[in-house]
């Protein structure tokens, strides 16, 4: 907390933003580790699950069906998320949001376990694992949220950057290791990342009940539709938070060439599991780069331009990826691809946390959160439509130039994004 002004006038004393007064806030660094740890789980359980659709696929159909069927995870864990979206976000404004947490880690270490089962005794069927996917989706509805908005109850106003900055970095690093992990784990045997994945939700589950400190919201009054409207409505008339918010989902949509890198690996570049878990490590060793960056160095101005130009950066990077026959170049391209992003989810949180109240957070963060889930969930289904036409390489080639152009066009709709200066 700032100082009082002393009686011959001094100015008020500057409030202490480093990273020594972050990791005094108890409550936030249990928090943290529950996401890294979580993160990490996730991470492990989205390689086996698109390595073992992709695998089981490839058994009775082409390149291009298999790629479509990877495609699909993405689409059915986006339908809950969708249908779902708006009754979390005033769940999380309206209950416990440390609860929520411990509900859906719940369902997570539930469904984990249940994929662990039918791997080991070779019980593993697509509808099977698509259900499962499912599942996590209904799991992540209510976890985003819920998630989003507790963060910023843990620490001061003056530590929220540096804060955001921090949970990045926590989903970055644990998105580098999660992938080579689970392509490790996938080669000793297919149920051993469910059940490595099953162990770390555990553990995050266990963090989270380390938290003390106060995770109810003020409720206000109004009934459960007054509430979801006005989150809409909120998100609708802040051009610069409905314009970064619809920003990503419009070039991760177009650039989701990530989803089809079971087919890259397998064949465009010719690797095994370990070389998939690399190229997945791609974009997060980018993003953790920038992160560990941006955490001792947030950006102090000219945070719209930043922005669109990172989004630039990032559909150049899937450009180069879709046509690289190397695999360094590859991992090269989705380094560069995974920094631009972190710059503008960044920015774009960092705008979202600091302008919405604490009571609607949920709100806003579940409108965020459903554009996200959208653009990552249905770029993802996107990718393997086009696949399904053009083939990988131009499915990634497609998109590349799609996010391309959505800079442009975006740049130009929403001037206020575009002039958005400091970050405080």
């Amino acid at each position: 907390m700032s100082e009082s002004p002393t009686s011959d006038g001094e100015a008020q004393a500057a409030p202490d933003t480093s990273m020594r007064a972050l990791l005094r806030q108890r409550d936030f660094v249990f928090f943290w580790c529950s996401r890294w740890t979580a993160v990490l789980g996730v991470q492990i359980m989205s390689v086996a699950l698109g390595w073992h659709v992709y695998d089981i696929a490839r058994r009775t159909m082409g390149v291009k069906e298999s790629a479509f069927m990877v495609s699909m995870i993405g689409l059915v864990s986006f339908v809950p998320v969708l249908l779902l979206a708006l009754p979390a976000g005033e769940t999380a404004d309206r209950h416990n949001r440390r609860k929520i947490l411990l509900f859906c880690y719940s369902g997570e270490i539930a469904v984990a376990l249940g994929l662990t089962l039918a791997a080991f005794f070779n019980r593993e069927t697509i509808p099977l694992l698509l259900g499962a996917a499912v599942l996590f989706g209904v799991a992540r509805a209510f976890f985003a949220p819920a998630n989003t908005a507790l963060g910023p109850m843990l620490v001061p106003r003056e530590l929220l950057p540096r804060a955001i900055a921090w949970n990045s970095l926590a989903w970055q690093t644990a998105s580098i290791i999660g992938p080579a992990v689970g392509g490790l784990l996938i080669v000793v045997s297919l149920s051993a990342p469910y059940a490595v994945a099953a162990c770390l939700y555990v553990v995050a589950m266990g963090c989270i009940l380390m938290v003390r400190g106060n995770a109810q919201p003020q409720v206000q009054p109004g009934s459960r539709w007054a509430l979801m409207k006005e989150g809409l409505s909120y998100v609708w008339n802040n051009k610069i938070v409905f314009g970064a918010i619809s920003l990503d989902l419009a070039a991760v949509i177009l650039g989701g060439a990530t989803a089809l890198l079971p087919v890259f690996a397998r064949d465009v570049l010719h690797v095994d599991s370990w070389g998939f878990g690399i190229l997945r490590a791609g974009p997060a060793i980018g993003a953790a780069a920038v992160a560990v960056y941006l955490a001792a160095n947030p950006i102090r101005s000219r945070a719209g331009l930043i922005m669109f130009a990172s989004v630039a950066l990032f559909g150049l990077g899937t450009i180069a990826f879709g046509l690289s026959n190397y695999l360094w170049l590859s991992v090269a391209a989705l380094i560069l691809l995974g920094g631009a992003d972190m710059v503008s989810v960044y920015v774009r949180q960092t705008l979202i946390q600091l302008a919405t109240p604490d009571h609607m957070r949920g709100r806003v963060a579940t409108v965020s959160s459903l554009f996200i889930g959208a653009s990552n969930e249905l770029g993802e289904f996107e990718s393997g439509v086009v696949a399904r036409f053009l083939g990988p390489v131009g499915a990634a080639v497609f998109g590349g130039v799609g996010a391309l152009a959505v800079t442009g066009i975006w740049a130009w709709m929403f001037p206020a994004l575009r002039k958005a200066d400091r970050l405080v």
